[in-house]
């Protein structure tokens, strides 16, 4: 039996060991991890998707994103055909985005955030995965890998603009219902992780070792 192709992608400017506890049966799945490029000039998230979407050398994928990872494999499905689009600690829609995203697209707020101070691991650590993890912040810096300012400054703006109104039915979204960077009470139909944070990639990876097989296969029964 052919494996069937997995493809990861890390959330904002984080590295792919975000998935080094993540463990699919190699009997059944391929995994393969996508790396952050940085973008080109004047770059759009869709052509960005499309340049993203080409490194996919399997036909018919499973693409799985965490977080800005999961808007971005939405997008990249729009350029190929994939078996699954499963994301994780993320958004399906600009519906979804707290109000102080929305505030920010507004006033354009992001535009003021001062880039190479992120640049800063401490405070890229804190941007990325929230701001409950400051007795925990050693163990995300190796998560951290793209400090680069034009990267950062491109993508907050891309998560902010985002403009996408209709959630495509289809997409697999695992949520954590103590997400703080993209809170509970602003997502619907998702699948429910109990204590799940933004960071359950990382501390919720027994239950999604557990469910992700399933899930890509289409014989979980958990429902959203």
């Amino acid at each position: 039996m052919d494996k069937i192709p997995v493809y990861f992608m890390p959330g904002l400017a984080a590295s792919t060991a975000i998935f080094e506890r993540i463990s699919l049966p190699e009997s059944q799945f391929e995994m393969h991890l996508l790396e952050w490029e940085i973008p080109l000039t004047n770059e759009s998230l869709q052509q960005y998707a499309s340049r993203m979407a080409a490194k996919i050398t399997h036909a018919n994928p499973v693409l799985i994103g965490v977080s800005f990872g999961g808007i971005l494999v939405q997008e990249m499905a729009q350029f190929i055909t994939t078996r699954k689009v499963i994301i994780i600690s993320s958004v399906r829609c600009n519906n979804q985005f707290p109000r102080r995203l929305k505030i920010a697209k507004a006033t354009k707020a992001y535009k003021l955030l001062p880039m190479r101070l992120i640049a800063n691991v401490d405070a890229l650590a804190r941007f990325s995965f929230g701001h409950k993890i400051n007795e925990r912040l050693h163990l995300y810096k190796k998560f951290l890998s793209v400090r680069d300012v034009g990267y950062l400054t491109w993508a907050v703006e891309q998560v902010v603009l985002w403009d996408r109104v209709a959630i495509d039915e289809k997409v697999i979204h695992i949520h954590g219902d103590q997400d703080d960077v993209f809170p509970i009470q602003y997502i619907n139909k998702c699948i429910v992780v109990k204590g799940g944070t933004h960071i359950m990639i990382l501390n919720k990876y027994k239950w999604l070792n557990e469910h992700l097989p399933a899930l890509i296969l289409g014989t979980s029964e958990l429902k959203a």
